[in-house]
């Protein structure tokens, strides 16, 4: 099984050729940590990060 492909500006991720969060088409397979968020105004986490669409997110990528 592949790595799923992340965004590189918002960190999301990503099935399709654009980010559905942020409209970017930059995107990489080099990821670690997974973290979602289904309520992002709720989340303390999600504030602390910058998120404010619900997903999941890699915590680092390259």
């Amino acid at each position: 099984m592949s790595k799923k492909k992340v965004c590189k500006n918002c960190k999301m991720f990503v099935e399709g050729s654009e980010c559905p969060n942020c409209k970017d088409n930059k995107f990489t397979n080099t990821w670690q940590g997974k973290i979602f968020i289904a309520s992002p105004a709720k989340s303390y986490i999600a504030k602390k990060i910058g998120v404010t669409a619900k997903g999941e997110y890699a915590i680092k990528c390259r």
